[in-house]
């Protein structure tokens, strides 16, 4: 026990970051939204390099750059900048890190990396992204050493597709299986398919600069864009270094391990022995102290 209300606080850690009530708050809905984190600058900073990037203006190096299934011309999300020191200035910012390190400990590499750039749907409904648990795509345990930050760069609201949360449900669910719907999304967003019974969502609006931290088993997804407005945000997925890899062969998480080989024999035909695992290494950094297992 941690405290003198007697609550046994497991996914948390006592940093001197995060309030005891924000830590509680967590505990038991597996995220916690904290306003106005990152400065104004740092997001402008970003937003130009993401124009300057969607653009051609600046080179993609090894990022991925992702466009709507069903409008080319639209960027919506840049994927695995670890090496972008323009957009690293987000993952690696002291304020975001110092939450961070509440949920992973003091080792602590970023693993996944996105600005997500929700554009006007056209009409196909592509802009939403699914319900989903973000742990269906990591191949690395523990869970409770894993937490996403997620930082809004433009308002975030009902209209143009902000995120939702079902709270308390990175302990409710294990990981459950994903699928792609059969209506219209974009590559790579996998969906859970049977929450029918699912009651108690929440709607995160929000302004610049808020970030939301969650669980990676925590329920989530995003809107329809119904508005003339994009939906900016930049994203990190972050993990404690001592995390170990899995084996998914034969889980839940086969089907997404497959579709990112697959990918990665097409932009690399020559290359025959690439593992999951070595995916990984590639587009994750060390954002603080000592990098051992991952």
């Amino acid at each position: 026990m941690e405290n003198s209300s007697k609550i046994p606080l497991t996914l948390t850690r006592d940093t001197g970051r995060l309030s005891l009530g924000q830590r509680i708050f967590y505990e038991k809905n597996g995220f916690i939204l904290i306003p106005h984190l990152v400065p104004l600058d740092v997001l402008e900073r970003c937003n130009q390099r993401f124009e300057d990037i969607s653009s051609g203006k600046v080179p993609k190096g090894a990022m991925t750059v992702m466009r709507d299934i069903n409008d080319r011309k639209s960027v919506n999300k840049l994927q695995d900048f670890n090496t972008d020191e323009v957009l690293f200035e987000y993952v690696s910012h002291k304020d975001v890190v110092d939450v961070v390190e509440s949920f992973t400990g003091p080792n602590i590499m970023a693993m996944h990396t996105m600005l997500i750039a929700k554009p006007p749907d056209i009409g196909y409904g592509s802009s939403k992204h699914p319900p989903h648990q973000d742990l269906y795509y990591f191949p690395f345990r523990p869970a409770d050493k894993i937490v996403a930050s997620w930082t809004a760069m433009e308002p975030c609201d009902v209209k143009n597709g902000c995120l939702y949360v079902l709270p308390g449900s990175h302990k409710k669910f294990s990981l459950l299986p994903h699928e792609y719907p059969s209506e219209s999304v974009n590559k790579m967003y996998h969906g859970i398919q049977k929450l029918e019974d699912a009651k108690g969502w929440i709607n995160l609006e929000m302004q610049p600069g808020d970030t939301v931290f969650f669980h990676p088993l925590l329920i989530h997804g995003s809107g329809i864009n119904q508005s003339k407005r994009t939906r900016k945000a930049i994203s990190a997925h972050y993990a404690s270094a001592d995390c170990t890899y899995i084996e998914v062969e034969g889980t839940v998480q086969e089907k997404i391990k497959d579709e990112v080989m697959e990918v990665v024999k097409r932009r690399l035909p020559g290359v025959t022995n690439v593992k999951f695992d070595d995916i990984w290494r590639f587009k994750s950094a060390l954002v603080r102290g000592i990098r051992s297992s991952l």
